[in-house]
């Protein structure tokens, strides 16, 4: 991504720059990939062209259990699209319909599900964790660069060791650029993006944006977008501080009422589906986001291959045929 210089002032004699994004013709316009757990066809890939997407995310998933130091990956049990040849195969086919490519190695936490709570006893678990991670996200970080991949995000969500490891991350961040000549990002939540102190290490600051904005079953597009507002002011400073671009590595709603709150508390009975919600809120979120130039563009969760029409349809993330997608489709279309 192009960056260009927006503010050039003197300090002390020195000058000194602030580099954020220089507008909206350089946004990422990207999606989530689910990985397919059977091989898919270059067609396929083709199906995000419907929302005038321009990136895709491509996640090869690793495993770790609850309280254990192993990360394991590209195994048989896996899906197709969790494994290497099928993330390669991705990849390739996404390059074929000429779309950009961030790679996200993900890691799910067996017995738990989210990195967020994953924590280990003693040093020693920690250096094996690390020695374990490692070998995954480098196995990664070659195929990025063998592939010609754009952005590669080198971890997902982790709270503790992020926190509290700095300098393991920038020791990584130092070995991949070794072996991977594109930019690189760090999937931070919501909550926990001010807690990392090596944002200067990478290219830019991503978060995984699902800060709820406002309450309620059916809040207006006015009122979504009032909800941005302080999110907002925080970012622009953020951003500010650290001299980088914000990228959403996952942003979305799911078509539910109240999903422009907090949503892991949503009933997603099919009683509470909501589409027209899903709609607003994306709309709102892009009215209030685009024109900010601390902005660097996002990726939407998420967008399926196979053919699972009765999910789509309720209070899942995907805004596949359903009302969402128009609005996507016409925001991702503004060039």
């Amino acid at each position: 991504m192009r960056l260009s210089i927006i503010l050039i002032f003197l300090a002390f004699g020195v000058a000194a720059m602030v580099i954020l994004p220089s507008g909206k013709d350089e946004l990422i316009y990207g999606v989530s990939l689910v990985n397919p757990p059977r091989a898919i066809s270059e067609d396929d890939m083709g199906s995000v062209k419907r929302i005038n997407a321009e990136w895709v995310a491509v996640i090869p998933y690793g495993f770790s259990r609850k309280g254990q130091p192993n990360v394991s990956f590209d195994h048989n049990g896996q899906w197709w699209g969790e494994r290497k040849d099928g993330s390669c195969k991705l990849i390739q086919y996404a390059k074929s319909h000429n779309l950009k490519v961030m790679l996200k190695p993900h890691v799910w936490v067996m017995g738990e599900g989210w990195t967020g709570d994953f924590d280990l006893s003693t040093e020693d678990e920690w250096r094996k964790w690390e020695k374990d991670f490692s070998k995954y996200i480098m196995n990664y970080a070659k195929v990025a660069d063998s592939l010609s991949v754009e952005l590669l995000c080198i971890g997902t969500e982790y709270r503790t060791p992020a926190k509290e490891r700095p300098e393991y991350w920038r020791g990584l961040i130092k070995e991949i650029r070794e072996v991977y000549s594109g930019k690189i990002t760090y999937a931070s939540n919501w909550d926990n993006y001010e807690n990392i102190s090596w944002w200067n290490a990478v290219d830019y600051i991503g978060i995984d944006a699902y800060f709820p904005l406002v309450e309620g079953d059916h809040p207006s597009i006015a009122a979504i977008e009032e909800g941005w507002k302080p999110v907002k002011d925080k970012l622009s400073s953020f951003s500010s501080q650290w001299s980088k671009p914000i990228l959403f590595t996952e942003y979305g709603f799911q078509s539910a009422n109240g999903a422009a709150g907090k949503h892991w508390e949503l009933n997603k009975s099919p009683e509470y589906v909501n589409e027209q919600l899903q709609a607003d809120a994306y709309e709102a979120t892009y009215r209030a986001l685009m024109q900010e130039r601390w902005f660097a563009g996002g990726f939407l969760w998420k967008w399926h291959f196979t053919s699972r029409n009765d999910r789509w349809k309720g209070t899942e993330w995907t805004p596949q045929n359903k009302k969402a997608e128009e609005v996507i489709a016409r925001w991702y279309g503004k060039k």
